[in-house]
């Protein structure tokens, strides 16, 4: 058994804005993983707001990774029991389980896919712009790939005339997202016109503590649905959740990769939630692990690999606003 793990930093190819701030590039890992003369590789992403880093998730791997794989990989359900149960940042969990599922197609000379009862053609995915002005935002639409739906960042009032602006350029689905800067006011003034635009949804319109703002609006008449993201990483906060909003965006960086995050999808069925699954900014090689779990979801929201400006792996196509998983055995992605 061999395992490597590298820090990489991804960049960008335009600058990403939100409520949060501005990126240009971000952070990731990869583990490299050999073992009976197969190599697999796995992406591990820190989230960024629960201050953990990708170099935490590098010194994580380096210091307990190999204990936690073991000798060998000859029971894989085992060892991915072990890193679930893993105590290090969910990034490094992540890491490990994508590349012992990369092993796992391989060692059967099979896509991943096709052992996880996936598709290869996933359901229509988003692509998301920035907080813009109603000309830039309506350009980005107008360039983007050719995706399924698209999703907005969004911080006040000023976006309803910027969403105005790409509800005149494209007839697809949109979602929002406002990454915790609304509040409650905020909701219930732009609820109507937002309605009036066609808006999908809404990603974690207002703070994470903030649980009588999202108690309260579900008392807004013709409210958009609410879909908790940082305020909901867990198993545990999957029931909490069901009380005050309407899904869950399942990240493999806060689930710990493809076997929590399908434990956490599974948990918010039995609660009664939607669920969308989604990621940061990363590689193809991320994107191909939390595909995997795609059936399980009732939106897609895989695009973090649309916009790097050199990609480390390759495999992904895009057809129809659909991304299509790569046919080669494992996760069916290589380095670039």
């Amino acid at each position: 058994m061999e395992l490597s793990v590298r820090r990489e930093t991804l960049r960008l190819v335009e600058v990403v804005r939100s409520s949060r701030g501005e990126i240009d590039s971000v952070g990731t890992c990869t583990v490299t993983l050999t073992h009976d003369g197969i190599t697999a590789y796995g992406e591990g992403t820190p989230t960024g707001y629960d201050g953990v880093t990708a170099d935490d998730v590098v010194t994580a791997v380096e210091a307990g990774g190999a204990a936690v794989l073991g000798r060998d990989l000859r029971d894989p359900e085992a060892v991915l029991d072990r890193i679930d149960r893993w105590d290090a940042p969910a990034g490094a969990r992540m890491a490990l389980d994508g590349a012992v599922h990369d092993w796992i197609g391989k060692a059967a000379g099979q896509p991943t896919w096709k052992l996880s009862g996936a598709a290869r053609t996933l359901g229509p995915t988003v692509y998301t712009i920035s907080m813009a002005g109603p000309e830039e935002a309506a350009s980005a639409v107008r360039n983007a790939p050719a995706v399924g739906a698209f999703k907005v960042k969004v911080g006040g009032p000023g976006d309803i005339e910027s969403l105005e602006a790409i509800r005149a350029v494209t007839a697809l689905p949109v979602r929002i997202d406002a990454n915790e800067a609304w509040d409650l006011a905020t909701a219930q003034a732009l609820t109507p016109r937002l309605r009036r635009l066609g808006i999908q949804l809404i990603e974690q319109p207002f703070p994470v503590t903030a649980i009588d703002d999202y108690r309260r609006y579900r008392e807004v008449p013709d409210r958009l649905p609410v879909f908790l993201d940082e305020g909901c990483t867990d198993e545990a906060s999957v029931l909490a959740a069901g009380s005050y909003a309407d899904g869950l965006v399942v990240k493999l960086c806060k689930a710990g990769g493809i076997r929590g995050a399908r434990r956490v999808m599974e948990a918010g069925r039995r609660a009664g939630l939607g669920t969308m699954i989604s990621c940061m900014c990363e590689s193809e090689l991320a994107i191909s692990q939390a595909a995997q779990l795609a059936p399980l979801a009732d939106h897609i929201d895989l695009d973090g690999h649309l916009y790097l400006r050199e990609p480390p792996f390759r495999g992904l196509g895009l057809q129809d606003g659909r991304i299509v998983l790569g046919d080669a055995p494992g996760l069916g992605v290589v380095p670039s």
